[in-house]
């Protein structure tokens, strides 16, 4: 049996559809928070089981029968960690063979602010002694490309990654690892660091989105606090813009390039390419 938390964020949809391919639907729960979110997995045959971070029994009767687990990240940041160990002991009361979690890149020596969290998560897995497999997932290219459609407005893209390389990959990639990971034998005791095949700074990211629209669409390097201050501008929540805009900082410096190809090596094929996700985001623009 396949738990996957967080089964209704993007990221944990992705994961079970990658999973459906080769896994009976029986044998994959989705443990979520709000079941009646997830009526569409149900529909499929996928398990559905309620799953509070702050309700240790949900989570013992969630994991009930398990023998791998995907923890997905929290996304409420500044609580990660303590969420996070929650799902951790659960796992170790459940006996799994397998407790994979999604991290970030390079998380033991990321100048990236979320990667503390991630690395104490990290910690408390090893100190369980539950049998597991590290995923640093590096960017996700849609974290740039979902602001596309503003920026062929505006003409402009914005950030503080000055010419930085940012080695992302699609969401999708990422949960093909997991998926790979959950299904397939041999994974504890790994650590992979997973990112895009091909790297590219922002200011080519805006000559493709250029390219794609016909439409002039420059880069425009601002600093940090400049870059927060917009993002909450265009409706983002605080923490949201301060973990963007620390990112983006970090990525001038090298945090989000990598060239290993551990994940296109994982999932066995190449990595989306980016330049794909910036057309796939236009075409979502116009619909």
């Amino acid at each position: 049996m396949i738990v996957v938390t967080g089964a209704t964020g993007q990221l944990g949809r992705l994961v079970i559809a990658a999973l459906l391919k080769t896994v009976p639907a029986a044998q994959i729960v989705a443990a979520v928070r709000s079941p009646e979110k997830a009526a569409d997995l149900a529909a499929q045959g996928v398990q559905v089981r309620r799953a509070d971070y702050g309700d240790a029994a949900s989570l013992d009767a969630a994991f009930q029968g398990a023998t791998k687990v995907l923890l997905i990240s929290s996304n409420e940041i500044g609580e990660r960690l303590a969420q996070h160990r929650a799902v951790i002991d659960a796992a170790k009361r459940a006996n799994v063979q397998l407790l994979a979690y999604t991290s970030v890149l390079r998380a033991d020596t990321s100048a990236l602010g979320l990667a503390a969290e991630h690395l104490q998560t990290e910690q408390a897995i090893k100190d369980s002694g539950v049998p597991a497999a590290i995923l640093r997932n590096g960017w996700y290219t849609e974290n740039y490309t979902a602001g596309v459609p503003g920026a062929v407005a505006q003409g402009a893209i914005y950030g503080s990654a000055g010419e930085g390389r940012i080695s992302s990959a699609a969401r999708s990639d990422y949960a093909e690892a997991a998926a790979v990971v959950l299904a397939s034998e041999g994974h504890a005791g790994k650590i992979y660091e997973l990112a895009g095949d091909s790297a590219y700074t922002l200011s080519e990211l805006a000559a493709e989105v250029s390219r794609q629209s016909g439409k002039a669409v420059e880069y425009r390097n601002i600093p940090e606090a400049d870059y927060k201050a917009a993002l909450i501008g265009f409706g983002l929540p605080e923490v949201v813009a301060i973990l963007l805009s620390d990112s983006d900082t970090a990525a001038s410096n090298g945090a989000l390039f990598d060239e290993g190809q551990q994940l296109s090596a994982l999932i066995g094929r190449p990595t989306t390419a980016w330049p794909v996700s910036v057309s796939e985001a236009l075409k979502q623009a116009v619909k």
